[in-house]
């Protein structure tokens, strides 16, 4: 049989944790986590992580690993990632990769380009560059420094931004240089099963979620890691506005709501650009006797 990796993906609150569950034990796989903040071990209301009950019926990669000061990032993903499946593959057959995090999935299945890493020095002045003088500032700098990324990044988003200056001042070459968006070649199969649901009860489900990790203690855990907020860890849905409440900002109504319409744009987002690609096939969470027999109609 050949090497398989199943990679069940899809937007926030769909319901890719317990069907992720199922799917592992009927594999006798491990799951790799494809979500960017559940790496992090104080985060795990506002993420949805995975129980330790959970946890406990199957063994988890890539949750908890992290402390919140810790720089991660799609590339370091990507090689962790493909050092654990060489390992992994050589007792198993299928292994199943779950989560929603656009940029980690494609650095698995794609390949990422050969970014250099960070110093610590021109990542602390980009962002300090950034929070002294705002995200107009930074588009400038960028424009000037490669004119041609400027055109493409969503200049809404101060982390692609950021992350583009970073490259410019490390290298002192523009991004747009280094991005190649070549695939490489993977020495095992990839399987790609997307769950989507009618819109509404998509929102619906985010709107409940949202409600239950507030009862949960998010509260709670947003208070503990108060003191770290302008982390790059805690630049995310659920802790943003979290923290206005804590501020005095926002009263928790508002803060709650916030997150409810944050969780949904951002899940229309995931939506967009899975859709781009062709390879991936799309079930109801519920479809899981389909889901199988497509998996192994592929394999």
């Amino acid at each position: 049989m050949s090497k398989t990796l199943v990679v069940l993906l899809g937007p926030t609150g769909v319901g890719k944790t317990e069907l992720s569950l199922r799917l592992a034990e009927y594999y006798h796989s491990p799951i790799l986590s494809s979500d960017s903040r559940q790496l992090y071990r104080e985060l795990t209301i506002g993420t949805a992580a995975p129980t330790q009950e959970q946890m406990g019926r199957i063994q988890h990669y890539f949750v908890g690993t992290l402390d919140l000061h810790e720089y991660y990032s799609a590339a370091r993903y990507e090689e962790d990632v493909i050092k654990l499946l060489d390992k992994l593959f050589l007792s198993h057959n299928v292994i199943l990769m779950s989560g929603g995090s656009m940029m980690y999935i494609d650095a698995v299945c794609k390949g990422i380009d050969e970014i250099p890493t960070i110093s610590d020095e021109i990542r602390h002045y980009t962002v300090e560059k950034y929070n002294s003088e705002g995200l107009d500032c930074i588009c400038r700098e960028l424009k000037k420094l490669d004119p041609i990324y400027y055109e493409q990044v969503d200049l809404k988003n101060p982390k692609r931004v950021i992350h583009a200056l970073e490259i410019c001042y490390m290298t002192g070459r523009p991004y747009s240089e280094l991005r190649t968006n070549q695939a490489k070649e993977r020495n095992f199969n990839i399987i790609k099963i997307g769950l989507i649901r009618e819109r509404k009860e998509l929102f619906s489900r985010i709107n409940t979620r949202v409600d239950e990790m507030v009862a949960k203690g998010l509260i709670e855990e947003a208070r503990r890691v108060y003191a770290y907020k302008d982390y790059n860890s805690l630049n995310t849905v659920g802790y943003k506005e979290m923290f206005k409440y804590l501020s005095g900002e926002w009263s928790l109504e508002q803060a709650t709501e916030k997150i409810k319409r944050n969780t949904r744009v951002y899940a229309k987002k995931q939506i967009t650009w899975f859709k781009k690609d062709d390879t991936i096939r799309w079930f109801h969470p519920e479809e899981e006797k389909a889901i199988i027999e497509y998996i192994e109609q592929k394999i």
